[in-house]
């Protein structure tokens, strides 16, 4: 049977914050937001024609800010990253080409509203432009939706954006590799804020997990961890005179990385891309609530702290945005929080990468045998 897809969670939970909002009050909310999300965010006033638009074409739009302390050596590092979550717009029985037009359009809108916010880089919903259908084990047509990541219509499209709105766009696609035999990867696209592809990123772990048996569609990714050097750039849109009154945007260099879906739940896929670099680490995702909720904030928080980055997950999460509409976060970021957590804590100062590079060489050999000490 087919299936029609983006799971859409209980709807009797608003959102975990609706309900802590609703019985708690005051100090005991405060103490509660700080031992769940941490010290140091706040809510960020957004442009009241965004927050307009955003209302009027019925999609919520929340902003939240996570500051760093002043610095006598280095300016602030002020980056705004907008978060996506999506539905599919028409029944999954229309034609193909006029699913891809409809989600094309609400993209749009959606990406439209994040500049009037300020956004610097936006990241879209895992396989954003189509239905998540790799539940079902159908081929047809499901792989109809899949599309080359450098020229595919998706892509064409966020180029376009991007350039438009002077904003990076990480957008999450079913990949058609037409250079190695036509074969189907779940890839994001990076975009430059030029309007310029500038690379891709293969999913590297694939789930086996209950109906999620997506190695039906596609293998593990063979990009490895990237990292991205992108410019996120200055905000030049039609709201800049509210925005700069709030804000003081920096032209900089930020490194950022997208660990898709499942990969959030392996721990060293989250390492290799801190390794490598990365200060924001974004998680684009589809997936149901009843599966596991639970384990999405307390892997992306886990994975922040232990890597002290920035990690952005994006599904219903029921923290920041609804587990039941459509919504853009906007979250305002100071990447030199980064390094003054880093002196703080030490974690990579200690992390003795040495140490586990060795171990894991002789785990993974034929002749391995465990450290045990047997008594």
């Amino acid at each position: 049977a087919k299936y029609t897809l983006r799971f859409i969670m209980a709807e009797e939970i608003f959102s975990l914050e609706s309900i802590l909002e609703k019985n708690l009050k005051g100090r005991e909310l405060d103490e509660v937001k700080r031992i769940l999300y941490g010290p140091g965010f706040s809510a960020l006033d957004l442009p009241p024609p965004a927050c307009q638009e955003a209302s009027d074409l019925d999609f919520e739009l929340k902003g939240y800010k996570i500051s760093a302390e002043t610095e006598e050596t280095r300016l602030p590092r002020v980056v705004r990253i907008g978060l996506v979550q999506n539905k599919i717009q028409l029944p999954t029985t229309a034609s193909i080409v006029d699913q891809k037009e409809a989600l094309h359009q609400r993209i749009t809108q959606i990406t439209k509203v994040a500049a009037d916010c300020g956004v610097n880089i936006i990241c879209y919903q895992e396989a954003w432009n189509m239905p998540f259908a790799f539940c079902t084990r159908e081929k047809h047509p499901w792989c109809q939706f899949a599309e080359s990541a450098e020229d595919g219509p998706a892509s064409k499209l966020c180029c376009q954006l991007a350039e438009r709105y002077n904003m990076v766009i990480l957008s999450p696609i079913l990949e058609r590799d037409s250079l190695h035999g036509d074969t189907i990867f779940n890839t994001t696209v990076v975009i430059s804020n030029h309007g310029k592809v500038i690379g891709k990123t293969r999913k590297n772990h694939i789930p086996r997990v209950g109906a999620f048996n997506e190695s039906t569609y596609y293998m593990e990714g063979n990009t490895g961890h990237r990292v991205f050097e992108t410019d996120f750039g200055k905000y030049r849109g039609k709201y800049q005179d509210y925005l700069y009154k709030i804000i003081n945007l920096v032209n900089d260099i930020g490194k950022i990385a997208i660990n898709i879906c499942y990969g959030r739940h392996h721990p060293l896929n989250w390492l290799m891309y801190g390794v490598n670099g990365a200060e924001i680490v974004f998680n684009p995702s589809a997936t149901v609530g009843n599966l596991s909720e639970p384990l999405w904030s307390i892997e992306a928080r886990n994975a922040a702290i232990a890597n002290t980055y920035f990690a952005a997950g994006i599904n219903r999460v029921g923290t920041g945005l609804s587990r039941v509409n459509e919504g853009l976060m906007v979250v305002e970021l100071d990447l030199n929080l980064i390094r003054q957590v880093r002196d703080k804590w030490g974690f990579q100062m200690t992390a003795r990468l040495d140490m586990y590079a060795k171990e894991m060489t002789n785990a993974v050999s034929s002749d391995f045998n465990p450290a045990i000490i047997k008594g």
